[in-house]
């Protein structure tokens, strides 16, 4: 039998409040307020009307990883008041489009992809908030589940620096996703490392987008300000869209 409305409704809703118990309790761990983290509902797959039902808890920051599904979904969507996130890689050829709804990207991690988008943001007439991307785990790049992108941290000032010279955005700070293996509070160190060096330059950029529905805890123990949930607040994936 198809759920109803207003069953996936409250599923939805004891979800999110399963993950702010949660988040609270890591932030009481951390010794930090959980209004120094915010939710950013990943909604790749789910259908526009979950991303109303989020919108209806008080979750206005939703993120999705494939420009087709993201652009669309907006459109659904542009009668709420929403705050769009990128966060998947992005091709420079895609810059242009994404650049027509997002309000942050996650995933700059290259001059010529902080060209592109910001020529996007210009053409649209639109300000980015921009994080450079960090690589946690240079060797991903070779594995055999592909790459996950990101800089070098050795790089990660050179691109913060092109985002910040470039017209159209705006430099946030940055993001990771954890390695597939090995242990994330250490990952999750590194990352909080490359973040006090760039804000130690720039002081604007204090976000640190890092967590998913499996490691927020570890994440939030490593000064995350940006958690990026999916199946913690909306289940299972069971559809994939496009």
């Amino acid at each position: 039998m198809a759920e109803t409305v207003s069953e996936r409704a409250k599923e939805v809703t004891a979800n999110i409040e399963s993950a702010r118990h949660r988040i609270a309790a890591a932030c009481t761990a951390a010794g930090r307020s959980v209004t120094d983290v915010t939710i950013v509902a990943v909604t790749k797959t789910y259908p526009a009307s979950d991303v109303r039902l989020l919108a209806e808890a008080g979750i206005t920051e939703v993120a999705e990883n494939r420009d087709q599904e993201a652009g669309d979904k907006a459109e659904q969507c542009r009668d709420l008041d929403l705050t769009w996130h990128f966060v998947g890689q992005l091709q420079t050829n895609k810059a242009r489009s994404v650049a027509r709804y997002a309000d942050v990207v996650h995933s700059v991690d290259r001059g010529k992809l902080v060209r592109a988008l910001g020529a996007g943001a210009r053409l649209h007439g639109r300000e980015i908030t921009s994080l450079v991307q960090v690589n946690l785990d240079p060797a991903s790049a070779e594995g055999v589940l592909g790459p996950r992108g990101g800089a070098d941290p050795r790089d990660v000032l050179d691109v913060a620096g092109a985002i910040e010279d470039e017209e159209g955005l705006v430099l946030g700070g940055v993001m990771a996703v954890a390695p597939r293996t090995g242990d994330p509070a250490a990952a999750f160190g590194r990352l909080a490392a490359v973040a006090e060096r760039v804000r130690d330059r720039y002081p604007q950029a204090t976000m640190i987008s890092a967590g998913m529905s499996g490691d927020l805890e570890a994440a939030i123990a490593r000064g995350a300000t940006h958690l990026r949930l999916g199946t913690a607040l909306l289940g299972e994936r069971k559809v994939i869209v496009g």
